[in-house]
């Protein structure tokens, strides 16, 4: 079925308020790394006694337990599995440009207002991290743990990641037990997997399916600021409540974290959506270390090549990712890669379009070696070079670090004034000495939220929605007392 028969959806399901939804694509719910051993040393632990039951097909990468026995599968992985409370205050975002809030105006203009949602998340270390979705975890005051074995904790937040949907939560705890990190690169269209999560509040439920396709792309985080999807596509049925929780291979290891579902209904009708865990991997590596993810980027406009582009450009190229045009200063540039060339291997993995390249670049760090494979008029040429960060550097950025950007200093916010004024994410405003910021009448400790309706939730959606402006653009945000404001700066 063709992305047009969908209708675009984001459910921030699992709303026990009556919410309903009327898209295609939405997440699961809402009434809702790096190294191994940067996360926790356990997860190198391996289970031999249960490879050693394993039926080994004739490709050695693909393990399917004797006689497809799910049970145990489900009960390595069903313990690792929790339930997740968020408690949210609302607040009135009609003015925010986020066409959500348009859609859903009961949901978002809750001013003052104490409302729940629920999901579901993974323990992935011994000592109580957990990775969910951030739509999961989007606004919350306060987030409730409740185990499989009932045990209940209140979590606190280490990082979240919009532009993958991914969150990391952290409970205080000991010898948890925890889902094993597998390997979503060896997953092949057709094997079995299973979905563990709690939808409808209906605790630890298990679903099976096959994989039905990867590097899916379906556009239900086009309006985050460098939304990456690749999503593993499968038939295991998951409904509100399921986001944030486990799909997970025939021998009990973490695949991909479940996120969206294609429906006309609200609740699962067929095909669900997954983050693949290799991206999972090194999102949670990054929040667990630095607070935030350091993404990498080659600096380049692309487009997928399929058969309407042959047709378009009369070419013979049916694949890949078509290159439009190379930033200046960029990785890509360094490359020595142009416009026209058409990108078919990142690292000698094959990359067939737009999201199988946004992945491979995903799991990079700024600073890594990065081989490109690439054909310039039909030939085929490979260049290597060293991946960048937003700012156009290397450096690692952290959570609490700051910024400086045309003779004005930039931080992000800490927890206390994000609770305080009911942000999920924000930049204020340090220093001024640049009179092009001051002409515009703004003054320090403004927090800036959105640039040109561009929401900013940290300093690198700031750096991204700043670079490259001509002209004037405008900013919205409000200072610390609550006092809403908006600016126009002029750039010439």
């Amino acid at each position: 079925m063709g992305k047009g028969q969908f209708i675009l959806g984001l459910i921030l399901a699992s709303i026990f308020g009556g919410l309903v939804s009327v898209f295609t694509f939405k997440f699961i719910e809402k009434d809702d790394p790096a190294p191994l051993n940067s996360i926790d040393a356990d997860q190198n632990l391996k289970i031999s006694n249960f490879y050693s039951d394993s039926l080994f097909l004739s490709d050695s990468n693909f393990r399917v337990p004797e006689g497809l026995n799910f049970i145990t599968a489900a009960r390595l992985v069903t313990p690792g599995v929790v339930h997740v409370k968020s408690t949210m205050t609302g607040s009135n975002s009609s003015s925010t440009g986020d066409p959500l809030h348009k859609l859903f105006p009961d949901f978002f203009d809750r001013d003052g207002e104490q409302y729940g949602a629920t999901g579901s998340g993974v323990i992935i270390s011994s000592d109580g991290l957990i990775a969910t979705n951030y739509h999961v975890v989007e606004n919350a005051n306060n987030l409730e743990i409740t185990l499989n074995d009932n045990r209940r904790y209140t979590a606190k937040v280490i990082g979240t990641d919009p532009a993958t949907d991914l969150a990391l939560l952290k409970i205080s705890e000991i010898n948890l037990p925890f889902v094993r990190f597998g390997n979503s690169d060896r997953l092949q269209i057709g094997e079995w997997v299973l979905a563990i999560g709690n939808p409808y509040e209906l605790t630890s439920t298990v679903t099976a399916g096959i994989v039905s396709a990867k590097a899916r792309n379906i556009n239900i985080l086009s309006n985050r600021e460098r939304g990456i999807e690749s999503f593993i596509q499968t038939d295991a049925a998951v409904n509100p409540g399921n986001s944030g929780g486990a799909l997970v291979n025939l021998v009990g290891e973490l695949v991909g974290i479940n996120t969206a579902i294609a429906t006309p209904t609200g609740t699962y009708t067929g095909y669900s959506f997954a983050v693949p865990v290799s991206l999972v991997q090194k999102v949670m590596g990054d929040l667990a270390e630095y607070g935030t993810v350091q993404r990498a980027m080659l600096g380049i406009v692309i487009q997928d090549v399929n058969a309407d582009f042959a047709e378009r450009h009369n070419t013979k190229e049916h694949s890949g990712v078509y290159i439009s045009s190379v930033n200046d200063g960029s990785a890509a540039q360094d490359a020595g890669l142009k416009e026209g060339d058409i990108i078919i291997k990142i690292d000698d993995k094959k990359v067939e379009n737009v999201a199988s390249l946004q992945e491979l670049v995903a799991r990079k760090h700024p600073g890594e070696n990065i081989d490109i494979t690439y054909r310039r008029n039909g030939v085929e040429k490979t260049t290597t070079t060293k991946l960048k960060n937003v700012m156009g550097d290397m450096s690692v950025v952290r959570k609490e670090s700051t910024m400086e950007i045309d003779g004005a200093t930039f931080a992000e916010l800490n927890d206390e004034l994000k609770q305080r004024l009911n942000l999920q994410g924000g930049v204020q405003l340090k220093t001024l000495r640049s009179p092009k910021w001051k002409d515009s009448g703004i003054k320090e400790g403004f927090i800036i939220t959105y640039i040109d309706k561009n929401p900013v939730y940290d300093l690198e959606d700031l750096a991204v929605a700043i670079s490259g402006k001509n002209g004037r653009y405008f900013l919205e945000g409000l200072y610390p007392n609550g006092q809403e404001d908006y600016f126009r700066i002029n750039d010439n």
